[in-house]
């Protein structure tokens, strides 16, 4: 597999220094990617990235995943308008462990093979380096001019800019790219890559390489994702899309991609799958055919969730969907865990009832009349009922004088009131 062709297809190539593509041909490289360690979890913003190394791995190369602890304590300025907080050691080797996790279901870091992946940690040669150390060794073979004329230095300096740049940022680019010099020394590392905002601090990497070691090191950037509207991608209302169940769960991840639009669709299942060129064109073919049945979605939601979830996760994902939009059962309503119910049910109508009265036993017809405005009269849910159109759980209601109590409850907390086809209601006994 041809790495640099295979990127070029789906779409993941911004700029590539020239002999790159030579390089790779010639023999296995390794190649790193730099991740921000902020959080303990990686958002879908770094899933770009992960990819890369991802192919790069399949192509039969080296991936070198760079957890940036030192980095991470400066910020980088790039597409950045002002500085970021500072976090603490423990804090960063929590945030490493956990991201490691995330890492291992998209990259082989155990095999034998010459080209199984690695994680490494900035912090790890960083943190013993005196500052009058680095300035000596590193910083006098970059001038403050050639630092100046990158983009991510220029932007922050600029007019518009009413921030300005602290020389901590201003460092930053001489540590990413004393980052490649390590790793090109100690790795044999020959590629970084990254977003296309990152080329800046790439190329100074290559030119330290250069300068310091007379030695050949090369660049690859992808181009920054963005939705087909405009928007920014991997944000909802509700903020970033994360890997992390704790954050995101499986149901809402499924959703996002379920849920993007058909241009936006073609584009990320090029990025964010390992589905080849001829799966791709036979899935656009039907979308083209028959676009209200959303082939490229489903398959692009599939082949995420499973790949960062599992497949456990996006089957129950997809029965969670059909509860809400298809013809569900009360046993799969059951199945539900409390934070996968309320995403689901997070835009219907919610009502707080008296768990007090609800133990005692209360109508049906009572308790969505008078205790929960389900219905405007009782004669209108009567009405209803006996044409079979309202359900509790998933189950029709035979007799509008059925005495509800808490043993309806799902989780010991909900009760779901289904009124004709598409009209949900919440019930939360407190």
């Amino acid at each position: 597999m041809n790495f640099v062709e295979e990127l070029r297809w789906r779409g993941m190539i911004a700029d590539v220094m020239p002999g790159t593509e030579e390089q790779l041909q010639k023999e296995l490289t390794s190649a790193y990617v730099g991740i921000d360690p902020t959080a303990d979890s990686l958002h879908i913003g770094h899933l770009v990235g992960v990819m890369m190394l991802k192919h790069f791995q399949r192509a039969g190369h080296r991936p070198i995943a760079l957890v940036g602890g030192a980095t991470g304590m400066i910020g980088d300025p790039s597409m950045k308008s002002a500085e970021r907080n500072l976090l603490d050691e423990a804090t960063l080797r929590h945030n490493q462990e956990c991201i490691k996790k995330q890492l291992a279901k998209f990259l082989d870091f155990d095999s034998d093979t010459p080209n199984a992946a690695k994680l490494v940690n900035n912090y790890d040669w960083m943190k013993d380096y005196s500052f009058l150390n680095f300035i000596r060794d590193i910083g006098k073979h970059i001038t403050v001019n050639y630092m100046m004329a990158k983009d991510s230095v220029k932007k922050r300096l600029s007019r518009e800019s009413s921030v300005g740049m602290s020389f901590t940022e201003f460092s930053y680019q001489l540590l990413q790219g004393y980052d490649y010099l390590y790793l090109y020394k100690h790795e044999g590392c020959r590629l970084q890559m990254g977003g296309t905002d990152q080329w800046g601090n790439i190329t100074t990497g290559t030119e330290l390489i250069r300068r310091t070691l007379g030695g050949e090191a090369y660049a690859l950037t992808c181009p920054l994702i963005t939705k087909a509207d405009g928007g920014k991608f991997g944000k909802t209302e509700s903020g970033n899309i994360w890997l992390d169940r704790r954050y995101t769960s499986p149901y809402k991840f499924y959703q996002f991609w379920l849920n993007v639009s058909d241009a936006d669709a073609a584009k990320y299942i090029k990025i964010f799958t390992d589905l080849s060129q001829e799966e791709i064109a036979v899935l656009e073919a039907e979308q083209e055919v028959a676009p209200h049945l959303r082939p490229l979605q489903k398959r692009l939601a599939k082949e995420v969730t499973v790949m960062v979830h599992s497949l456990e996760d996006y089957e129950a994902a997809v029965e969670a969907s059909n509860i809400l939009f298809g013809n569900s059962t009360h046993e799969a309503l059951l199945k539900l865990d409390e934070d996968t119910l309320l995403a689901v049910f997070e835009g219907v109508p919610h009502f707080d009832i008296s768990r007090d009265e609800l133990a005692a036993g209360i109508k049906a017809v009572d308790l969505c009349t008078e205790k929960a405005a389900i219905f405007p009269s009782k004669g209108e849910m009567r009405k209803l009922v006996q044409s079979g159109g309202v359900s509790f759980n998933k189950e029709k209601l035979a007799e509008v004088d059925t005495v509800m109590d808490c043993s309806s409850l799902l989780d010991d907390k909900y009760l779901l009131v289904q009124r004709g086809k598409k009209n949900y209601y919440l019930l939360i006994a407190k």
